[in-house]
């Protein structure tokens, strides 16, 4: 009898309808250095140049006009002078990487991280440029990166999701869902939101049902679904919904025991500043906590967001047009132990060798002050992201903006660059990986990216 379930749930009872979960694990295109992803999405544009990209013209010509760019206008107007970062900047680690003191935890781990200083996007506004880097176009409707991974590779978990967002304790970022839609992928493939504080909705059996009806009740469910698809064999919708239902019933165990981060030790908890009088640095740590127990448990591709949206700039996000300075000192703490910690966890763990961690933000900011304000505008001409863990190399720089930070002049980098990169480690050609949708192939980076082979191992 057990034997006939193995072969059976395998497919390979003579005469049985292959059913294919969409969620199984599939193989790479090539060997992959990374088995698994989490991005930390800062939203609201990060500045660079008060964070990772060291400026010592900036610092020199404090409080003169950008040579060239006198009454330079912007997404919010008319510029100021340039301005020095109010944080100082000093060597860290054995690699003497040029770090700010704004995020010091972050600063202890330079040795593991590998910096891209010439990242460029499209567009100078939130939105789209948030949709540019989660899913390659500024508009809304194309799917995420994480929901493209799990369609090219499944997963490795069968009781959670392939995609996970987890939002900010603040909230969600300006584009809501869309950031880990599925777009015109099938459906299965949409990130599933929940973080820490508020876990997945709707799993838990109602009161009036008992634990055999519900079993009894999941099995005919099963046993018709199953002879419908055997007749339809073809039927991916049918499919993917059948894969949905069943992950849903898996999850109302699982996913509470993933949530359950009482079962981490003491030492766990006050590395990710899970005790910290600050709700918000606390709530960040346990969403931080959870995506290790979600990667650690098979889970494909997680996007851990840091920051939220809201109006008025820089309140609940990284928008720092008005007073950087203050607003900058709120965030940055809040970031900054819990998103070291989530680096020292996997790589204590041996999770970093087949893990890529990778920090994103939409676009940087600008060298100059808004004019009447303390605050940087918008500044998508150049700016950093950072990789570490399965296939890049440790302790390394690529590309430069310019003296001040404003634009990128050395090896400038776009965002297919970025996912063409990111697709490569995981085994996958970007140029392969594609959908047919509305009479074309549809791939993440478009029709442009090319590997950036140099920040590989």
């Amino acid at each position: 009898m057990a034997l006939c379930d193995l072969l059976g749930g395998a497919g390979l009872l003579a005469g049985e309808a292959e059913v294919v979960s969409p969620l199984a694990p599939r193989a790479p295109h090539f060997a992959a250095k990374a088995k698994r992803v989490v991005q930390i999405f800062c939203t609201g544009a990060v500045s660079h140049v008060d964070t990772f990209d060291y400026k010592p013209e900036l610092i020199k010509r404090n409080g003169q006009p950008m040579p060239g760019a006198e009454k330079l206008i912007t997404f919010q107007g008319e510029n100021g002078s340039l301005v020095r970062s109010p944080w100082a900047f000093r060597p860290r680690g054995e690699s003497g990487k040029y770090i700010s003191d704004l995020l010091p935890h972050l600063a202890e781990c330079a040795d593991d991280l590998c910096f891209i200083h010439s990242l460029t996007s499209r567009t100078n506004t939130h939105g789209p440029g948030e949709m540019f880097m989660s899913t390659g176009f500024t508009q809304e409707g194309f799917p995420s990166a994480g929901a493209w991974v799990s369609y090219a590779l499944g997963t490795e978990s069968q009781d959670l999701p392939a995609f996970v967002a987890i939002p900010d304790p603040r909230g969600v970022p300006q584009q809501g869902p869309a950031n880990w839609t599925n777009g015109f992928l099938p459906a299965v493939f949409q990130g599933t939101a929940f973080n820490a504080d508020k876990p997945i909705s709707h799993l838990a059996r109602p009161s009036n049902i008992t634990p055999e009806a519900d079993e009894a009740t999941k099995d005919f469910l099963r046993f018709l679904n199953d002879e419908h698809l055997s007749r339809h064999a073809g039927d991916s919708d049918l499919s993917a919904r059948i894969a949905s239902y069943e992950l849903a019933a898996r999850m109302q165990l699982s996913a509470p025991e993933v949530g359950d981060l009482s079962r981490e030790s003491p030492a766990t908890r006050a590395l990710y500043g899970l005790n910290d009088p600050n709700p918000i640095l606390a709530g960040f740590g346990r969403n931080c906590l959870l995506a290790r127990r979600l990667l650690e448990r098979g889970v494909r591709y997680v996007t851990l967001f840091n920051g939220a949206f809201a109006m008025g700039e820089g309140v609940q996000n990284w928008d720092g047009h008005k007073r950087i300075k203050a607003d900058y000192d709120r965030h940055g703490p809040v970031l900054d132990q819990p998103a070291a910690a989530l680096l020292r966890d996997l790589k204590a763990r041996g999770l970093l060798d087949d893990t890529l961690v990778i920090w994103t933000t939409e676009f940087g900011r600008m060298p100059t002050f808004q004019k009447g304000a303390q605050g940087r505008d918008h500044n998508p001409k150049g700016f950093t992201a950072w990789l570490a863990g399965a296939g890049v190399k440790r302790a390394f720089s690529l590309g430069a903006t310019d003296e001040f930070g404003h634009q990128a002049v050395e090896h400038v980098v776009t965002v297919h660059d970025f996912y063409a990169t990111i697709l490569h480690l995981l085994g996958l050609d970007h140029e392969k990986l594609t959908y047919y949708h509305n009479g074309a192939l549809r791939r993440l980076t478009d029709v442009h990216g090319h590997v950036i082979k140099e920040i590989l191992v």
